[in-house]
């Protein structure tokens, strides 16, 4: 397809031309205006497309260039060349100076700006009468000319065509170079782009200097092919109809804005006789497109030539380069030092005077209970967050002024607890772009980013980094696993001298972890100052050359890992006591009420592979089982299958006998079986007090009472009953998460990874309140990655592996059962390295 766009094009610009001189004045006047209409959408694609910014004010760049060549030709003599490429000039520059305020907002008030630019331009035209003729306008324009021959339509049609083949081939290389790529980093993931040193309000402005200088373009040549202009040509609705030629024809692609200009340009003449109903019919049309083509009429033809070829078509090919095993560069690199750091959010003081170093060539790990200030240091290690007090240094160079742009441009690369990958570039093209280090050369320009070169280190990375899928894949199709690599390695591809870690190991099973422990020493061994935040204490105990632990923002131990370890203030603050021996596993007698939840022989999965191979398990009333395994065996699937948030493919779930696995997941709710979902996921806007109102939305008798009695529950929560809840702690939001799932009136709870990132003394007194729940005969079904604390307070357990049952029994025999410690219990496998 790619060989013959350039022929199909060519053609296609031909038979234009040749249309310009067969057809009469006004289809060529019609054709002309069509090809202006595309060249403000090519510049609209440059905005929207690849930027995901939104303008409905272009019609005031449009109105700029077609005013600028209408007084410089009619009130200052110039010819119409010169004014031509002044009107494109000056609507890039108000395109600049529209940028610079307009782009520190985003979604709707964007919108709202560029709207409002729009009715500035056109009532300054009213206002300066004796510039721009006001309500009367401006005629006399002088027009180009290119033959005696040709009439002025000709003329201006030309050189539309010629003007819109130039921009989409400009757009093209735009598209695929460095600027292009940086662009699509930016709409995915502004914070992602500052950590590998791209300026998101550089590559914003400039994104919205080009769209405004086409629109300047194209104005600049309506103004001749009109004869005159007023203000009433350049109204708000013509704005709308420049963002329906993108939306229509599909943001992104090169000729989808042409086939938008077609589609919207021709339609006012073929509805000429329903003029009154034009714009019924462009809503109407607007309808369609989102209901039945989202990504526009391009997008929609891409999607039915790929159903047509076959749904998966050929696999894709690795794509092979030599060198692609080497790994990172050998050079002295420099260490972190922090001195005197602070943080204050408000009254809160989230870090206190910190000072430690993170020496090169080794791996400090960052702990500490929840809220102890962790993360903020990255922060502020990494510019998102400016220091109150203090400063970090980089070697000799302080950093603790910059941007985060800039301080990764200096060296200091970043991951996220959340992977944030450019979801819409390879894999390749995520490591390649991350190597240009912000410097992204002229505009149209691939070299840094296509380069032999780049493609070969972007691959010895990801190489290194463990990585062994295609490379062409976009970053949103890859598993959480390669993910982590794949972030790892765009972070080592800004040769960095330090590298940040948040959770590197969130969501990994043993055997990934282990990976990871080998790479993460791999990376230290080249030289690389690496400081992790982390909560799994075997993985940090195994890498790390240094061990710090913070407390409420304050600095309470630093040193070797067995110090730390051994040190008793670190063990009371953070460490507890041993869960496992502080909660010894029960001989319990067994439950013998009815059999409560029953789940048989179920099937469920993501795609054409099955995630859960029939499981099936049984709960009586006032029971608690626990449910045990690796990351990856399928836990939190049955959890969401149980609770209808995720389609069952076969088997059956019943609650005393009453069938759950077709109903919608708000009627399991109403029939008593509720989640407490993984994550958490409270509603961060909303008080604490309101969120555990709404726990009662399905039952609100006495739901005061029951709030009360959530309280006392929960005493931390009293405290913060007017907080708003996203400003917990992470311990906090899951005994609100609970809280809330209680005021449910459960017959059945349900709670995914309760424990997930929290400390452990955190864990110790969340446990305790579910202790309490147990002991209140509340049925319970528990997923945790701490096999030992779970087993300690349930009466039976089972162990998944692969999505299969492998073992099951009471939590005495599970605790004993060599399957928990061939599933679970990966801890004892020598460490890579």
């Amino acid at each position: 397809m790619k060989r013959l766009s350039i022929p199909a094009g060519l053609a296609v610009l031909v038979a234009a031309l040749v249309m310009v001189f067969f057809l009469n004045s006004y289809y060529v006047y019609v054709l002309a205006n069509v090809a202006l209409i595309a060249i403000v959408g090519v510049g609209l694609n440059v905005l929207l497309g690849l930027t995901g910014q939104i303008s409905f004010g272009h019609v005031g760049f449009y109105a700029i260039g077609a005013y600028t060549v209408a007084i410089l030709t009619s009130q200052a003599g110039w010819s119409f060349w010169p004014a031509w490429l002044a009107g494109a000039l000056v609507a890039t520059v108000a395109g600049l100076i529209l940028a610079l305020p307009a782009l520190r907002v985003k979604g709707p008030y964007l919108a709202m700006v560029t709207i409002a630019f729009s009715f500035i331009v056109q009532h300054a035209i009213i206002e300066m009468e004796a510039l721009t003729g006001g309500q009367n306008g401006i005629m006399g324009i002088a027009a180009p000319t290119l033959s005696a021959d040709w009439s002025i339509e000709q003329t201006v049609a030309v050189l539309a065509l010629l003007t819109l083949a130039t921009s989409l081939v400009a757009y093209t290389l735009l598209a695929r170079g460095t600027w292009g790529a940086a662009m699509r980093a930016v709409k995915d993931s502004e914070t992602a782009a500052e950590s590998v040193g791209l300026g998101p309000l550089v590559i914003k402005t400039v994104a919205f200097m080009v769209s405004a200088g086409l629109a300047g373009l194209a104005g600049g040549l309506f103004a001749p092919l009109a004869g005159f202009v007023t203000p009433d040509t350049f109204s708000f609705m013509q704005s709308i109809l420049f963002v329906l030629v993108v939306i229509v024809g599909g943001a992104g692609s090169v000729i989808g804005p042409v086939i938008g200009a077609a589609i919207l340009g021709m339609l006012p003449e073929l509805l000429a006789t329903l003029e009154a109903y034009r714009l019924l019919f462009f809503g109407g049309l607007l309808l369609v497109v989102l209901l039945v083509a989202p990504n526009g009429l391009i997008g929609l033809g891409a999607d039915l030539l790929a159903r047509w070829r076959g749904a998966g078509g050929a696999p894709r090919a690795r794509v092979v380069t030599a060198g692609a095993g080497h790994s990172l560069s050998e050079r002295p690199r420099q260490g972190l030092r922090l001195n005197g750091l602070s943080m204050t959010f408000g009254g809160v003081r989230a870090v206190s005077d910190l000072t430690m170093e993170v020496p090169a060539a080794s791996v400090t790990s960052l702990i500490g209970p929840n809220g102890a200030g962790k993360t903020t240091v990255l922060n502020m290690v990494s510019g998102f967050y400016p220091p109150t007090a203090g400063h970090f240094a980089l070697g000799e160079r302080t950093l603790g002024a910059g941007r985060a742009f800039r301080i990764a441009r200096h060296g200091v690369a970043r991951t996220y607890q959340t992977s944030q990958l450019f979801d819409t570039l390879s894999v390749a093209d995520n490591v390649a772009l991350a190597a240009c280090r912000g410097r992204l050369g002229n505009l149209l320009g691939a070299r840094r980013y296509l380069s032999r070169a780049a493609r070969q280190r972007a691959a010895g990375l990801l190489a290194f980094c463990g990585y062994q899928g295609p490379l062409d894949v976009p970053a949103s199709q890859l598993p959480h696993v390669d993910r982590r690599l794949v972030e790892i390695a765009r972070a080592l591809a800004t040769d960095p001298d330090a590298l940040l870690l948040d959770e590197p190991a969130a969501g990994l099973s043993r055997e990934d972890t282990d990976r990871l422990a080998a790479l993460l020493r791999a990376i230290a061994d080249a030289g690389v100052a690496v400081m992790v935040v982390e909560h799994d204490m075997e993985l940090v105990m195994r890498v790390s050359d240094q061990v710090v632990v913070l407390d409420t923002g304050r600095l309470l131990a630093a040193g070797k890992p067995e110090q730390v370890r051994a040190d008793p203030a670190v063990r009371r603050a953070y460490l507890g006591e041993d869960l496992g021996d502080a909660r010894p596993v029960a001989a319990r007698p067994p439950r013998t009420g009815p059999e409560w939840l029953g789940v048989n022989k179920l099937v469920a999965g993501y795609g054409a592979e099955p995630v859960l191979h029939g499981i099936s398990l049984k709960v009586r009333q006032g029971e608690m089982v626990a449910l045990l395994g690796a990351n990856g065996a399928g836990k939190s699937t049955l959890m969401r299958a149980l609770a209808g948030l995720h389609p069952v493919q076969a088997g059956g779930v019943h609650l005393d006998g009453q069938a759950l696995e077709k109903m919608p997941a708000e009627a399991i709710v109403r029939q008593g079986l509720v989640l407490v979902p993984e994550g958490r996921q409270v509603f961060p806007e909303l008080s604490v007090q309101d969120n555990i109102r709404l726990g009662a939305f399905l039952c609100p008798a006495d739901r005061e009472t029951r709030l009360e009695e959530m309280f006392e529950r929960f005493p931390r929560l009293r405290e913060r009953r007017h907080q708003r809840a996203g400003l917990l702690s992470g311990g906090e939001q899951q005994m609100l998460a609970v809280a809330r799932g209680l005021m449910s009136r459960p017959r059945v709870l349900l709670l995914d990874e309760p424990s997930l990132g929290l400390a452990p003394k955190i864990i110790d007194e969340l446990f305790a309140a579910l202790d309490q729940l147990r002991r209140e005969n509340m049925t319970i079904v528990l997923v945790d990655q701490m096999a030992a604390l779970a087993l300690s307070l349930a009466d039976r357990a089972y162990v998944i592996e692969g999505g299969r049952v492998m073992a099951e029994g009471t939590a005495r025999e599970i605790a004993a059962s060599p399957e928990l410690a061939d599933a679970y219990l990966g801890a004892s496998t020598p460490a890579a390295g």
